[in-house]
């Protein structure tokens, strides 16, 4: 957690430390209080490997059925291939899974326990090997680091956890656990998390022998593309400043010495055929009809003593106009609707079966000039 941030425990929301002279509203001191006492006890909660696979494989269900799957195994094993090889650098014993949703949306999600989701769309804006490398790369990253599981240690639920840890066998833990890690995924993380993310990522690919800036120059067309939007879109909404980021990364590039690594130009365009569709041209889903990943969400009660997304980001009372606001805000603080992310899916959620050989990752290793 940044310095001078207190964890509000529920659902992976801040409050930043105001000055002095402002007030926070009545009911938000004693409340930071008793979170303050249990800080500790929640630093000790840990999910076993056994349950953070499992977590991810219902997060991945839920993102699937959200956004549906390319029914394409050519495309599926030459991500999967790409994810391995940079996988593999990160020194992680899990097995990776690499899924391509079938969505014009261009957004990636890591989920608990190795599942890697890269959307079609994302897909077509990438021109290089290195550039998915470095993609795939960063959301391998958030897996190793535990960026979600820290995540949703801050909130209310793991207080349950602490009480009962057996999580494998109490379904409403489990329900909780997973309603509170699928919103992380989606609504994104936080500027420490998408930095470490982007450090460690860099340090897999370029260690499997591809050209470092793969990811800077990924994020660079991504901005170009949302340039003319006046919304925060996508990958924009969730993850910190693209110019820092860029920045950060450029940095770690100019700090490398020697071979400057692969690219593997056409053997990307070889294998994926994908074609961007203009921001404007995506079909959304209904705006006000669903929830942060397109669900439609039951209306519930106001309560005036509960503190909403809204209240938080506005300690002084005023509220946002927009019903999609929360839905659509990440850690950039997204506005309107966010068509990246609410983008239309397909209509095949099945997983594709994908079988990697040691034979099969040695040869794409050789013939791509990367490293073992």
């Amino acid at each position: 957690m940044r310095s001078g941030i207190v964890a509000l425990v529920m659902s992976s929301l801040f409050v930043p430390c105001l000055p002095g002279s402002a007030q926070f509203p009545r009911g938000i001191t004693s409340r930071i209080e008793k979170v303050e006492k249990v800080t500790d006890k929640l630093k000790d909660v840990e999910l076993t490997p056994e349950e953070e696979v499992r977590l991810g494989e219902e997060i991945s269900s839920r993102i699937r059925t959200k956004y549906g799957v390319v029914q394409d195994p050519a495309v599926h094993k030459y991500v999967s291939l790409v994810g391995t090889v940079v996988a593999r650098k990160s020194g992680s014993t899990m097995p990776f899974h690499f899924i391509v949703l079938d969505t014009d949306g261009v957004n990636a999600f890591a989920a608990p326990g190795g599942f890697i989701h890269i959307t079609r769309g994302a897909l077509a804006l990438v021109k290089d090997e290195s550039q998915l490398a470095g993609v795939l790369a960063h959301e391998v990253a958030h897996v190793t680091q535990q960026h979600t599981i820290r995540a949703i240690q801050k909130g209310k639920v793991v207080q349950m956890a602490a009480k009962d840890r057996n999580v494998s066998s109490n379904p409403e833990l489990f329900r909780r656990l997973t309603d509170e890690a699928y919103n992380v995924v989606f609504a994104g993380f936080g500027r420490a998390d998408e930095l470490d993310a982007d450090t460690q990522g860099f340090g897999f690919a370029a260690g499997a022998g591809y050209a470092g800036g793969g990811l800077g120059m990924f994020l660079a067309t991504l901005k170009e593309r949302n340039g003319s939007s006046s919304q925060r879109q996508g990958l924009f909404a969730s993850h910190p400043e693209m110019d820092e980021r860029m920045q950060k990364l450029d940095a770690m590039v100019q700090s490398r010495s020697g071979d400057p690594g692969a690219t593997l130009a056409e053997r990307y365009t070889g294998n994926v055929k994908f074609q961007p569709v203009d921001l404007a041209q995506i079909a959304a889903v209904e705006a006000g009809a669903a929830g942060l990943a397109g669900e439609t969400k039951k209306e519930e009660p106001k309560k005036k003593s509960r503190f909403s997304m809204a209240s938080l980001r506005n300690p002084l009372g005023t509220t946002e106009s927009s019903p999609q606001s929360a839905a659509v805000t990440g850690s950039g603080g997204s506005r309107g609707v966010d068509k990246e992310r609410l983008a239309k899916g397909g209509p095949n959620p099945a997983p594709v079966a994908v079988t990697l050989t040691e034979a099969e990752i040695t040869d794409f290793r050789t013939t791509g000039n990367l490293k073992a």
